[in-house]
């Protein structure tokens, strides 16, 4: 009678435990209705699924309009994440002609898959400077987003680890800036790269223009220091990896739908004010509903796109596309910023076998070979081991023209990536040189949808150097990296700056840049958080849209502001906390 109970319980236990699940397919699931219907499966979709569902009584459904990340070895291997590009795994945008970029067009690769743009980026772990979330708190007249009452959720989601090649780390990071016990992993550079030493002379030979910094997430990054990772044990950590792994999808009260593509948010009236309650999928008549709350987690293209299909927008625009009006919101797709990037290249003089890796097949499989056998070699590492973040000075005159774009003193402007040397096909020598990101950009841009087919692939334009801010900046910032490379350690590497030439004016600086400029990926801003009686923003300080009820957003569409760095990280913080957010609300 014993093993006969014993049994059922087993059986009991499994049943629950696999009732909820990951589905391909609206049609497995075995409900329609849920608590909380979260739209989109990125970054910070997976965090607030896994949080609610911390909460047995929480009944949670995740929509993902991509495929599932496992078994997808280029969301894996870390250096292998542009190969994602253009596939299945990418929405495939493109922007229209920009102004500022002399009428081109860039591609804008953003992640169609579990996990979204963290199982698709390129894995760097910055904070950005305290002075960026104390803005943000100022904005919106919550102390919750200031940098001190973030910190913890920092905190929360990083697991510190140590790097592949359990190289010795002191001296390249500070302890106390990082968390250990969180959900994703996170690590320094875990294979040596060629000009690791070079790079790191440069600030006892430049030390007022690039003085060593110990760690770029404390709060004040201004100096070179060692790169941060999403990485642990050589692979790629990601909010899919960490937030949504069997684990946690086992939960009896978790329901993961992928393959399903969230064309709106539907609303009834309710005390004179919109309530959504239920979404509208591509490709089937089935209505979802939610009974608490339908969380918006689409992202900063996709999230306005959906909102103004439902009738969330201006209500002029809406109206001369035929689509009812159902809450006055102008802001809705604007203020979009991305941060301005541009390279300039040099041929160098290296000769160690690891910067042939970009066109020698045998290398290649060894490199894979090797990170298939223990989790090491190059293709540990996505890009280079060192960043330097620098600020225009204070008595700067392209300040004092034309204003300070940033969030305070301990905020860079410009930041510079070293970068390896490769092989090119095109070119007798190596070529290196160095990635710059103004990422204190002043230009704006927005997202819309396209009149003749709403739901298909949205008008997108950043506004790329339509500022004279922006301009001048990244020209310093040229300048600056030649100042870098001027460095007694670059003597006999440097061979000669390849583009733009090195005695380049200023106006064919500026040409250069809007000839090749193009995205860092860092979209935010066009569903913004502001203050709950200001007249512009889309999202109270709590994240609930304004004037509706069960609609909240929670992405990086949120940000009013870029922060000095890479989006990645305030991604996670943000879904942090909005997860403790809207389970006060309904506690």
């Amino acid at each position: 009678m014993r093993k006969m109970l014993l049994s059922f319980m087993v059986v009991a236990l499994y049943v629950v435990g696999s009732f909820a699940a990951v589905f391909q397919h609206i049609n497995e699931l075995t409900s329609t209705s849920y608590d909380f219907i979260i739209v989109g499966g990125g970054l910070a979709g997976s965090v607030v699924a896994n949080r609610l569902t911390e909460n047995p009584k929480f009944k949670v459904l995740v929509v993902e309009a991509g495929p599932t990340n496992e078994g997808v070895l280029n969301a894996v291997v870390p250096a292998f994440e542009v190969r994602l590009w253009k596939t299945a795994y990418d929405w495939n945008f493109t922007t229209i002609p920009g102004k500022g970029i002399n009428n081109r067009t860039l591609d804008y690769p953003r992640g169609h898959m579990l996990g979204g743009c963290s199982s698709h980026n390129g894995m760097f772990y910055t904070r950005g400077s305290m002075d960026d979330y104390n803005r943000w708190a100022d904005v919106t007249g919550d102390p919750g987003w200031s940098w001190k009452n973030l910190l913890p959720y920092f905190f929360k989601n990083e697991r510190w680890s140590p790097p592949a090649d359990r190289h010795d780390t002191h001296g390249q990071f500070d302890p106390s800036a990082h968390g250990y016990n969180g959900m994703m992993f996170t690590s320094l550079p875990g294979n040596p790269n060629t000009i690791d030493d070079m790079v790191l002379k440069v600030p006892s030979q430049l030390p007022d223009q690039f003085p060593f910094l110990l760690d770029l997430n404390a709060g004040r990054p201004l100096g070179l220091g060692w790169f941060p990772y999403s990485i642990g044990n050589g692979t790629r950590s990601s909010a899919a990896t960490a937030y949504l792994s069997e684990k946690f999808t086992s939960r009896s009260n978790l329901y993961v739908l992928l393959n399903t593509k969230v064309l709106r948010v539907l609303s009834v009236i309710k005390a004179s004010k919109p309530t959504f309650d239920s979404i509208e999928v591509d490709g089937t008549a089935i209505k979802l509903t939610a009974s608490k709350e339908v969380i918006l987690a689409a992202g900063p293209i996709n999230t306005p796109q959906i909102l103004l299909n439902s009738g969330v927008g201006d209500r002029q625009f809406l109206h001369g596309l035929g689509i009812p009006s159902v809450l006055h919101l102008p802001s809705v797709g604007k203020n979009l910023t991305d941060q301005p990037f541009i390279v300039v290249s040099y041929s160098v003089n290296s000769n160690k076998p690891q910067d042939n890796l970009n066109t020698n097949a045998t290398l290649q499989a060894l490199a894979l070979a090797q990170w298939e056998f223990n989790r090491t070699g190059p293709y540990v590492n996505p890009a280079g081991g060192q960043i330097a973040w620098s600020r225009l000075p204070a008595n700067s005159p392209i300040i004092k023209k034309y204003g300070d774009p940033s969030a305070g003193s301990n905020t860079p402007h410009l930041e510079l990536v070293p970068s390896n040397p490769i092989s090119l096909p095109s070119q007798p020598s190596h070529v290196g040189g160095m990635g710059i990101i103004l990422v204190t950009p002043s230009s704006r841009g927005y997202v819309s949808i396209n009149s003749t087919d709403p739901f298909g692939k949205p008008i997108i334009d950043f506004g790329f150097l339509t500022t004279d801010f922006d301009v001048q900046a990244l020209i310093e910032s040229i300048k600056l990296s030649q100042k870098f490379y001027k460095a007694p350690v670059w003597k006999d590497y440097i061979i000669e700056q390849l583009s733009p030439l090195p005695n380049a004016t200023d106006a064919e600086l500026t040409d250069f840049m809007r000839n090749t400029a193009g995205p860092s990926y860092h979209a935010v801003g066009t569903a913004a958080m502001s203050a709950p009686n200001a007249n512009y923003g889309v999202v109270n300080p709590d994240l609930r849209v304004k004037g509706a009820s069960g609609l909240r957003i929670v992405d990086g569409s949120v940000l009013p502001f870029v922060i000095s760095a890479h989006t990645q990280a305030p991604g996670y913080a943000i879904a942090e906390r909005a997860s403790d957010l809207i389970k006060s609300f309904w506690k």
